[in-house]
């Protein structure tokens, strides 16, 4: 069996700086040799669900804003550098740039967490369209729907980690 402290270090990250996920899932006994994307995005996901609300949107906090502040000045986790320039989002006119800014702003100003989609496929054009038609959402539909984004970056993400079965 992997130890908890090898999982948490190589997973601790697949939920935005978020290692308590692993920790618990590895806790709860959710973690079952072999791992594959399947059975770790699955015992993740199953904290993440438990996991309280306020922790909840604390994880969705954590995610950084599309074409934001922290990508600008090259502060992004490695992953979230690979997703957002894998989309285009590192080669955004400045007029997109300024776009993506004030969407950003008013999607904080309405949720107070950031918009979160999962970029990995999707163009700037795609995102973009998904950020206008997201912001009109009310808060219930867009908190569960950042929640359901912020699993399937969690897929992603672990399809660079582990191999699939």
């Amino acid at each position: 069996m992997i130890a908890r402290d090898v999982f948490v270090s190589r997973f601790g990250g697949v939920f935005e700086h978020s290692s308590f996920i692993a920790e618990r899932a590895y806790d709860q006994g959710l973690v079952a040799e072999p791992l594959t994307v399947k059975s770790v995005h699955q015992a993740l996901c199953t904290v993440f669900r438990a996991a309280s609300g306020a922790e909840r949107l604390d994880v969705l906090r954590k995610h950084p804003d599309l074409a934001g502040k922290l990508a600008t000045a090259g502060n992004l986790t490695m992953e979230s550098h690979r997703e957002q320039s894998g989309a285009g989002l590192d080669r955004l006119t400045p007029e997109e740039h300024v776009e993506f800014t004030k969407l950003n702003s008013a999607y904080i100003e309405k949720f107070q967490f950031p918009f979160i989609i999962a970029v990995t496929g999707l163009n700037k054009d795609d995102i973009l369209a998904a950020f206008k038609q997201r912001v009109a959402n009310d808060t219930e539909v867009e908190l569960a729907t950042a929640c359901l984004q912020v699993e399937k970056i969690a897929g992603i993400r672990l399809q660079f980690l582990l191999p699939e079965s």
